[in-house]
């Protein structure tokens, strides 16, 4: 096999970006239960692994702020942001915490809680 220069360097990179791009961890994993339960609710809208940033205490002394790889689902009736089996935040109709949402732009803000305990 002949190369041309700079054909085998090429060719490395290529090879590596395709092994990498396959190694990446996918968070849109549910449960048969889960599947089941968003199929009756009707799903609207389904995305799999998705960049969030999450944001703990938002303008105080102690915030924290950190991207996380996840996936949502959004029924008629409920919201669903999770990795896998891992529940990030589910608003249902018996939800009883306070959620607020609002758009900037591009941007969905989720906010759950407030005060200290308040997360977006």
């Amino acid at each position: 096999m002949i190369f041309r220069p700079g054909g085998l360097v090429r060719l490395l990179a290529l090879v590596a970006t395709l092994a990498l791009s396959g190694c990446r961890e996918s968070s849109g994993a549910l449960s048969a239960e889960q599947e089941r339960r968003f199929a009756a609710e009707t799903i609207v809208r389904r995305a799999d692994d998705l960049v969030f940033r999450y944001t703990r205490d938002p303008g105080g002394r102690q915030e924290r702020r950190e991207d996380r790889l996840a996936s949502i689902v959004v029924t008629r009736a409920s919201l669903l942001v999770h990795k896998n089996a891992k529940v990030g935040l589910e608003i249902t109709p018996r939800s009883r915490r306070e959620y607020s949402v609002e758009r900037s732009g591009e941007r969905v803000r989720i906010r759950a809680g407030r005060g200290r305990s308040e997360e977006i």
